[in-house]
């Protein structure tokens, strides 16, 4: 990063370069026999993991951008994610799209959409930073690869995550929290609160 986009960053709530970088990290072990191994998530394989993570990048870029489009007009529900075949050059370079876009001021100004959901800009750009570190979770867990996340990213997450009085179940949009110790350290206590057991791992694995 050049000295124009750190001080850039430095004038946005949150920078998810980070983030992203994880994930492009974890690509390159990804072989195409793993594709069709199981995740965190009970509907996704490892191939709908990453198709998911191809298309809430391009949504979160666009959402940035303000370019309201068919990327933030679809919900993630509407149907299971396809891995297109160039996801190895396609993924990467949309991480890397979606965090530059979130280091502009204005994408955390005005209204936006993702998942076709209407959302204030600054909500928008802390969902996009959860389903990164999320999401980054469950594709290392999944392909047996270390993870970690900085303390300022995970505190976000926690504050997104954690339950409301008013909405206890949170729209629907997470699976009911599991129990996590209060002392266990704060990336278990995200995933916990994400619906996911932390000591995931594969059958097997």
């Amino acid at each position: 990063m050049d000295t124009h986009e750190t001080s850039a960053s430095a004038s946005v709530p949150l920078d998810l370069e980070p983030a992203a970088r994880r994930i492009a990290g974890l690509l390159g072990p990804v072989g195409d026999g793993r594709l069709n191994g199981p995740t965190p998530c009970p509907d996704y394989a490892v191939r709908e993991l990453l198709g998911h993570l191809a298309g809430l990048t391009a949504a979160f870029r666009d959402a940035a951008r303000k370019d309201l489009g068919a990327s933030t007009a679809v919900s993630p529900d509407a149907a299971l994610p396809v891995l297109d075949d160039d996801w190895r050059e396609v993924l990467p370079r949309r991480l890397e799209e979606v965090a530059a876009a979130w280091r502009s001021p204005a994408a955390w100004t005005g209204m936006t959409r993702a998942g076709g959901v209407e959302l204030p800009g600054e909500v928008a750009g802390a969902v996009a930073l959860n389903e990164l570190v999320v999401h980054g979770w469950d594709l290392a867990r999944s392909t047996g690869q270390p993870y970690a996340a900085g303390e300022a990213e995970l505190r976000s997450c926690a504050a997104l995550l954690a339950p409301d009085e008013d909405d206890p179940d949170r729209g629907g949009i997470f699976g009911p929290p599991v129990p996590v110790p209060d002392d266990a350290p704060l990336l278990d206590r995200v995933i916990g609160l994400s619906g996911r057991r932390p000591d995931w791992r594969p059958p097997g694995g």
